[in-house]
């Protein structure tokens, strides 16, 4: 988009935020909201928000975004850092053969997996289908904490498990957990999630603030349109966070806008505007001076070409906007599914996108005048000590993906990759966490289970 194009969109926001406003389920939060400044809409529980209040709240989120790996590597999103990237949430498992339900073993195979994933920054919950729903949140964290040190991005069910993860933060140092919810538009923010910012405020817990039009279905079927009413949702969501915590990390998501495929009645994530959605919500967070995200996505249920094509155009897309944060590694089937193989050749992918944006800068030492000069016509480079010292700085190797003849080709991509995956699992016996840090967060697990019930 052209400034001009963003500035329209800007203001097109701002008045659907204060002529129109946003419905917050949870009559706490509307007098909270009320209280800073905001103004009664048609409804009970509808808010306008007046373009100053938005103004100021926005001023408050913190422009840096600090993510912590406990592995002591800290990834620090702006609006124009380099993309990192997490895993995917899922119900089901998909093992080349069949679909089935996930299960805790499964969770932490993923996660055990992304320790030895290059490119694989984060990893998210799923929903185990042998954890009581109740407990999914902090059970997923734990899981997760014991079988990697990426960084945590928690699944929230409750608020009162909210409290738990809140309580779980403070077992390491640092942001290592951070939480998120979306607006179930259009312009309504549920009373869970609502509930969800009021019980993690307070603790510094990053929150990515997602809003998820449906392009034709919940927003306006233009791009631009769809992208308004998102664009409300999120700023709407902001500010009720820095109401409740000024200050707060948060992280702007567009990327998580989808379409409607008008033939067949299904929600649509793997297609180009979802590539638009992204790119946008990588530009309105510069815009906004804030850290972004988006959602890579296929409708593929299949390790197949469609899931390889899909998932390259996203990456690769969302990366190269410089998208802050890409979430969606391993999945198929739009999200409900995720696949060890998958996990491989996403990394691969997001290896291969890094390897683009980190580009090749152009020095006196790369360009290596010296060297040509003694090489001289006819020469060659090959035998050189500058080829043998810097060939793993400039070459980008693939892990998976095959660069041998036919007649050495190791096999199908999944197929390679799932036996990497199975290698990398059996060969991990490495222990993750500390005896008194697995404690702690299984005290915590063990107590609120007992509380809710």
């Amino acid at each position: 988009m052209t400034s001009q194009e963003l500035e329209l969109l800007h203001e097109t926001t701002l008045r659907i935020l204060e002529e129109i406003g946003v419905r917050l389920e949870h009559d706490g939060i509307v007098e909270r909201m009320l209280a800073a400044g905001a103004k009664r809409g048609a409804g009970p529980q509808d808010v306008r928000f007046p373009r100053k209040m938005v103004e100021e709240h926005l001023e408050l989120a913190p422009s840096r975004v600090e993510l912590a790996r406990r592995d002591g590597t800290v990834d620090a999103l702006t609006s124009d850092s380099p993309s990192v990237f997490w895993t995917n949430p899922g119900m089901y498992i998909w093992n080349g053969k069949e679909r089935r339900e996930l299960k805790s073993a499964d969770l932490a195979a993923v996660a055990r997996l992304c320790d030895n994933l290059e490119s694989v920054q984060g990893v998210m919950g799923m929903a185990c289908h042998d954890v009581e729903p109740r407990h999914r949140d902090f059970t997923g964290v734990r899981i997760i904490a014991e079988n990697c040190r990426r960084h945590v991005r928690a699944l929230c069910f409750t608020p009162t498990g909210m409290e738990a993860l809140a309580e779980m933060k403070k077992v390491f140092p640092g942001n290592w957990l951070s939480v998120g919810f979306t607006a179930h538009g259009p312009l309504r923010w549920t009373n869970l999630a609502l509930a969800i910012f009021e019980k993690s405020a307070g603790s510094g817990i990053p929150v990515t603030i997602n809003g998820e039009p449906m392009a034709g279905v919940t927003g306006p079927v233009s791009l631009p349109g769809a992208m308004a009413v998102g664009n409300a949702e999120i700023l709407s969501g902001i500010v009720v966070n820095q109401v409740l915590e000024p200050g707060r990390p948060v992280i702007y998501n567009l990327g998580l806008a989808h379409t409607f495929d008008m033939k067949n009645a299904t929600a649509v994530t793997g297609g180009p505007e979802n590539a638009l959605f992204a790119m946008a919500s990588a530009e309105l967070g510069r815009f906004y001076r804030l850290p972004s995200s988006s959602w890579a996505s296929t409708e593929s249920v299949l390790d197949d070409g469609q899931a390889a094509m899909e998932m390259t155009f996203a990456i690769h897309t969302h990366s190269a906007a410089r998208s802050s944060l890409v979430w969606g590694l391993g999945q198929l089937e739009s999200e409900k599914t995720i696949s060890l193989a998958q996990l491989v050749i996403h990394d691969e992918i997001a290896g291969y996108a890094r390897r683009i944006q980190r580009g090749s800068a152009v020095t006196p030492g790369t360009l290596a005048y010296d060297l040509i000069r003694e090489v001289g016509i006819g020469g060659s480079y090959l035998e050189t000590e500058h080829t043998l010292e810097n060939f793993r700085e400039h070459l980008w190797e693939p892990k998976v993906s095959n660069r041998r003849a036919r007649e050495n080709c190791p096999g199908p991509l999944e197929e390679v990759a799932r036996a990497r995956a199975g290698e990398l699992l059996a060969a991990d016996r490495e222990e993750k966490i500390g005896a008194a840090e697995l404690g702690e967060l299984k005290r915590i697990e063990a107590a609120y289970r007992a509380r809710i019930g």
